[in-house]
């Protein structure tokens, strides 16, 4: 087959694909509704039942709270739809529910989303990293950095630092800041989020108490952002994953081999909101998340990506560096053993 025929061909079988999986992309409202009833309502009765059984065990409190968490995480997936006007066709209703859930997840709606659509537009593009992905220095740039750089890299790619430290920080104190480049409505989204959140913390902490309040909510919401950082971390740093410079990238082909297809057990997939079908949602990002598994199934494209596992989403912790050479991660330890080999 000559090339030029070869390359008509492809762009006719992504063209086709591509029409195929915008099938899925169109949201139904009544399992958006069900959806919201069988997450919302779950955990606001979970705050009801975590606040009666501190007079009963606060064993059964504990595990209470965790669910809670668990909750709090399937309600941020409905906010991060809602981001990608998926979860409704109305506009006006995705930000609605969008901004109230955001306000419950402690993250403002507008920011976050400004900083998502930008992950999405170069995730993989190792010229473009920065914003909104996890920091993830090349082999070169590592060895080439300073003594105080790599120190802070190193710092920083600590599972303690990222999943401990990083999730109160994003959490608690980044998604309650402002830049100078920052829109107007950014901003004061930022301003309203946080102003709701004193306003909830101060009604709460008149029912039921100041320091009651601020336990429950801080375990919760400290237990979920441990989940969905960790969540997040996957979706892109993984053994197989893929990173390419500008003039190689293609968000089709990075979307399939630098997005993962994270396989977890299907109650931490119920909770998770179908996120481990990432590769598909970096495909289209219109696809509401009840639809991913459908899609899945019904397109052997995706099944070719090889799933992370439970079990081996623990080992990509070792995963540090981007080795540009031989084009995978690889640990601190593989960089300085292949030293010392040449």
């Amino acid at each position: 087959m000559k090339v030029g025929e070869e390359k008509i061909r492809e762009k006719n079988r992504w063209a086709n694909f591509s029409k195929n999986v915008a099938n899925y992309q169109t949201p139904d409202v009544w399992k958006s509704i069900w959806q919201i009833a069988n997450t919302f309502i779950p955990y606001i009765g979970l705050w009801i039942l975590i606040i009666y059984s501190l007079s009963v065990s606060y064993w059964l409190t504990a595990f209470l709270m965790i669910l809670a968490a668990g909750f709090l995480v399937r309600l941020f997936i409905i906010f991060h739809d809602c981001g990608h006007g998926s979860f409704f066709k109305s506009q006006k209703a995705n930000t609605i529910v969008g901004a109230f859930f955001g306000i419950l997840a402690f993250t403002p709606y507008y920011k976050w989303h400004n900083m998502h659509m930008q992950h999405h537009a170069t995730v993989g593009n190792l010229d473009k990293r920065g914003v909104g992905d996890v920091w993830t220095m090349t082999t070169d740039e590592y060895l080439e950095s300073s003594k105080w750089k790599r120190f802070k890299y190193r710092v920083y790619r600590h599972p303690v630092t990222m999943f401990g430290v990083g999730a109160l920080y994003v959490f608690l104190i980044q998604n309650r800041t402002t830049k100078k480049e920052m829109g107007r409505k950014e901003m004061l989204n930022v301003h309203f989020t946080s102003l709701a959140l004193v306003v909830i913390f101060a009604v709460m902490s008149w029912a039921i108490g100041f320091w009651t309040f601020l336990i429950i909510q801080f375990i919760i919401i400290y237990l979920a952002a441990i989940a969905g950082l960790w969540l997040f971390y996957l979706q892109h740093q993984f053994e197989d994953v893929v990173w390419v410079r500008s003039d190689n990238w293609n968000y089709r082909e990075i979307a399939i081999d630098g997005s993962s297809f994270v396989k977890f057990p299907k109650l931490l997939q119920w909770f998770s909101g179908n996120i481990g079908f990432h590769h598909i949602h970096h495909i289209n990002a219109r696809i509401p998340n009840y639809k991913l598994e459908k899609c899945y199934h019904e397109n052997p494209i995706f099944k070719e990506v090889k799933p992370v596992t439970f079990m081996k989403s623990l080992k990509t912790l070792r995963l540090r560096l981007w080795d540009e050479k031989n084009q995978k991660l690889i640990s601190f330890r593989d960089l300085f053993r292949d030293k010392v080999t040449a």
